[in-house]
């Protein structure tokens, strides 16, 4: 009968936990773990079965037993009791109908202390000079099963009540606060008050050597951020930014802050950023400490956001959570998108709403792949959660609700959600149950509107073209490899002329239209060439624009008279870049277009002048090896004029986004070669090696100049590689690790990237660094493929359960850009595909593709070489 159970995407919903008391004992020396938990089952209909989730838990059969009512006589023991590997899950058969109503499952189990970063695991630490284990739990998507029995699906909430014993000098945290604390020699035992109703995906434990500073929001909620001993300094930023934002939040969303207390813990061993764990918000060190002396601005702003949208998870996510994975896209693009809101309240002069863009870019670059999936995707089994945790649902999420906001009103939205948190607060919700308040709240038809954009893969690049006063629109789906594609889409179309003044909104509900925009046409009847036409205004909606000719000159126009906004600055340049790629424009179109850029200084605006950049100096290299030089000569000159502005040390009463273009530009002109650059890297970095305390190398320049001596670095002369070596040992920062660790593949010389692959699998790396060693340039793609091939046994098992495996995969894969490479790939993975990384597999190979193809529309564009000659002549 346990057949019946298996292979199912979802547990039988003929029981249901109502609440859980679990007691957990860690042996945090010999990295196990025993523990009791105590269930109770409202059995709903009538069943001769409980099937729960158990996984790589030891379950001592003799102790499983149900008590049916309140006399200890009525307590039956299970028939059988089946643990499915495969599945996940445990059956347990009784003898006869079990009664309605609730029973008291009680259930003993013992496990191991794993060290993949997943369940109930062990990161190591060094306190007082030794090195121990720190005890942490991390259960989304779904690994609370391998900490204790459970029905582990976000659906079936419940109260938990949670017991540790744990040695007595350790700190030893969970959701609620301590209700009650027993010593008894080195050990004690600590309980903690029961929680609301909360999905197992949200319960948390951390035990360790631990320091903390605490604060307080404006309602009196206890506010901590804990930290090794020794970096409570580290943890003050995050802290102003968590009271800020919980204050904001309460407000935003009309509901108080649910929980009596709030913790935020660094974690050194933690596979994902972070995790909004209920009460008990847990972090990878690099994400939520800031050291004013040795952390970038960059990740001083990282940390705001990634506080900002964890915080945001502890209503939007725990307080309603998704009904089911399907809907996962309901906890992390609202989280994301609502990050952002707080930032900007809190940092105005970030300009944080337009780096937002680099998410809405982000969430393109994936969802023009035709191995991209809908917002919504159906989940057939536990296995294939993991792999929807990516830009689709976060960044594609994101910007599909900024773009609904944008539609709405800023008014109407915020009160609706309000209504929503209200009417599902400690319930599941679907994604069409937000449609229905919105619809409601607004009047508009949300629902058709949205099913459009969630319910389908892709997006439109919309087509635009001008006859007399009526402007010609047509919508085709987008693909990154030219490809044509079925979808069609109801489009909120914005546009403006001359003028932000005069602006329209428009909503396109088939294939192609006219639209008549007489009114806004004010300024055509003067000059020609001063008359511009932007769709999509300010880049709130998620598709993309190809503009004909004589509009596309109107905009190259309304760049460098500098008539338009930031965003739109940005849209312009990232459309242009990705319809290149797809071969719908010429690359001489686009370095021409990057022409009107020149005089640009914004922050926000030459990011993405570098990034395009970057991406053309990377294909022309395969392309046009010819052309290369030249063609990157002029990007050199492009970014050199702002970055002699900044230069390289820190100017006074300089602006937080100076400091990052400053990074952006000279990292950039570094990768590109330029000479003057890296020699100056190399320059301090000499200086900054023989005196650590020296200012010319500051955080936020110092990866440039690392890259900049891992590009002169050699096999013959390694004094570069082990220099930077040396600064990764000594190095007491995550961020300064990550640095080193990102700069040392970089080099051209194929001996040196090998040392720095093979470096990564040392003990001196933890497991959730690794992948961000695997930055390699062109010359040593070869090479790391034949090195990860090499490695894959010892990779594969390594990663096996942790999303970085899937990282592992895209970093090495998308280096090429062959059809033969990608062959060659696909059948070296052909008997070695797992659900874990499969789709990172065919997205990576369809990057591969999609490049290969972008060369083959590099070479045959006639009019490159001329366009070139003429932008390096210029410059």
């Amino acid at each position: 009968m346990a057949e019946d159970f298996k292979g199912q995407p979802r547990l039988p919903s003929f029981a249901a936990p109502r609440r859980y008391d679990i007691f957990l004992k860690p042996h945090l020396t010999a990295c196990l773990f025993s523990g009791t938990a105590t269930i109770t089952v409202d059995v709903l209909l009538p069943t001769q079965f409980l099937v729960l989730n158990a996984a790589d838990l030891c379950v001592h059969t003799s102790s499983v037993s149900l008590t049916t009512s309140a006399t200890s006589s009525d307590t039956i023991s299970p028939l059988s009791i089946e643990l499915v590997e495969e599945d996940e899950i445990m059956v347990l058969q009784f003898g006869s109908q079990l009664p309605l109503g609730e029973s008291l499952l009680k259930i003993d189990f013992s496990g191991t202390l794993n060290d993949q970063m997943r369940g109930f695991y062990r990161s190591k630490y060094e306190y007082k000079g030794e090195v121990q284990n720190m005890a942490v739990t991390q259960f989304e998507s779904v690994d609370a099963r391998r900490c204790f029995p459970c029905w582990d699906e976000p659906a079936f909430k419940a109260k938990f009540k949670i017991t540790l014993e744990v040695p007595s000098e350790l700190a030893a945290l969970s959701n609620m606060p301590v209700s009650d604390e027993k010593i008894n020699g080195d050990l004690k035992t600590v309980s903690y008050d029961e929680s609301p109703l909360m999905s197992t995906y949200l319960v948390a434990m951390v035990i360790g050597h631990l320091d903390y500073i605490q604060g307080l929001t404006t309602d009196g909620v206890q506010v901590r951020v804990y930290t090794q001993v020794g970096k409570t300094d580290q943890g003050k930023f995050a802290l102003d930014v968590a009271l800020k934002s919980l204050n904001l939040y309460k407000d935003y969303f009309a509901v108080p802050y649910p929980l009596p207390k709030l913790d935020m813990v660094a974690i050194p061993d933690f596979a994902a950023g972070a995790m909004e764990n209920y009460g008990l918000v847990t972090y990878r060190e690099v994400a939520l400490l800031f050291d004013e002396q040795f952390s970038s601005a960059y990740s001083k702003q990282d940390v705001a956001i990634t506080v900002a949208h964890e915080l945001a998870h502890q209503w939007f996510g725990n307080l309603v959570t998704m009904e089911w994975w399907t809907h996962l896209w309901l906890n992390e693009g609202f989280a994301s998108w609502v990050s952002y809101l707080a930032v900007d309240a809190i940092f105005p002069e970030w300009n944080i709403w337009t780096q937002f863009l680099d998410e809405t870019s982000s969430g393109m670059m994936l969802d023009a792949l035709s191995e991209s999936h809908p917002i919504e995707v159906e989940i057939k089994h536990a296995n294939e959660v993991d792999a929807i945790f990516d830009s689709i649902s976060y960044d594609k999420g994101a910007s599909v609700i900024r773009m609904l906001h944008s539609y709405l009103g800023a008014d109407c939205f915020q009160k609706a959600l309000a209504s929503y948190i209200k009417q599902y607060a400690y319930a599941n919700a679907k994604t069409e149950d937000l449609w229905a308040v919105l619809e409601e709240e607004s009047g508009e038809p949300v629902k058709d509107l949205m099913n459009s954009w969630t319910k389908q893969q892709g997006y439109p690049v919309i087509s635009v073209k001008m006859n007399s006063n009526k402007l010609h629109v047509c919508q085709e789906q987008f693909l990154s490899d030219g490809s044509s594609a079925a979808g069609t889409w109801i489009v909120p179309l914005t546009l403006c002329c001359s003028s932000y003044e005069n602006s329209k909104k428009f909503i396109l509900t088939s294939k192609s239209d006219e639209l008549d925009i007489d009114d806004l046409i004010l300024n055509k009847k003067g000059k020609q060439e001063t008359f511009w036409l932007k769709l999509n205004t300010n880049q709130t909606g998620f598709y993309r624009v190809k503009y004909d000719d004589e509009l596309a000159a109107g905009l190259k126009y309304a760049i460098q008279a500098d008539k338009l906004s930031l965003m739109d600055k940005i849209g312009i340049i990232d459309d242009a870049n990705a319809l290149c790629v797809a071969c719908k424009g010429t690359l001489s179109s686009l370095l021409s277009l990057m022409d009107a850029y020149s005089m640009e200084s914004d922050y926000t605006v030459l990011k993405w002048v570098i990034s395009v950049s970057l991406k053309i100096a990377n294909v022309v290299d395969d392309a046009t090896p010819d052309l290369s030089d030249k063609i990157k000569l002029f990007l050199i000159k492009l970014l050199e004029s702002p970055a002699e502005k900044l230069g390289w040390d820190v100017k006074e009463r300089e602006s937080h986004l100076d400091t990052m273009l400053r990074a952006e530009l000279l990292m950039a002109l570094v990768r590109l070669g330029n000479t003057s650059t890296v020699d100056e890297g190399i320059r301090r970095f000499y200086i900054f090696f023989n005196d650590r305390n020296s200012s010319v190398l500051l955080p936020d320049i110092r990866k440039a100049a690392y890259v900049a001596v891992m590009q002169k670095c050699t096999s013959s002369d390694k004094w570069g590689y082990e220099s930077l070596l040396k600064i990764y040992r000594e190095a007491h920062q995550s961020e300064e690790k990550m640095r080193v660790l990102g700069s040392l593949a970089s080099s051209p010389d194929k001996s040196i990237v090998l040392d720095a692959l093979n470096f990564l699998l040392t003990d001196e790396v933890r497991n959730q660094d690794a992948v961000y060693g695997l930055n390699v340039s062109n010359q040593g793609r070869e090479t790391a493929w034949e090195w990860f091939k090499e490695n894959w046994e010892y990779i594969s098992k390594t990663w096996v359960s942790t999303p970085l495996l899937s990282g592992f995969v895209k970093s090495i894969v998308s280096l090429f850009a062959s059809y033969e490479k990608s062959k060659e790939i696909e059948e070296f993975f052909a008997n070695r595909v797992k659900p874990t990384f499969e789709r990172a597999l065919k997205q990576s190979l369809e990057r591969v593709n999609t490049k290969a193809h972008w060369i083959e529309g590099v070479r045959s564009d006639d009019s490159l070489a001329e366009v070139v000659s003429h932008l390096a002549d210029k410059a």
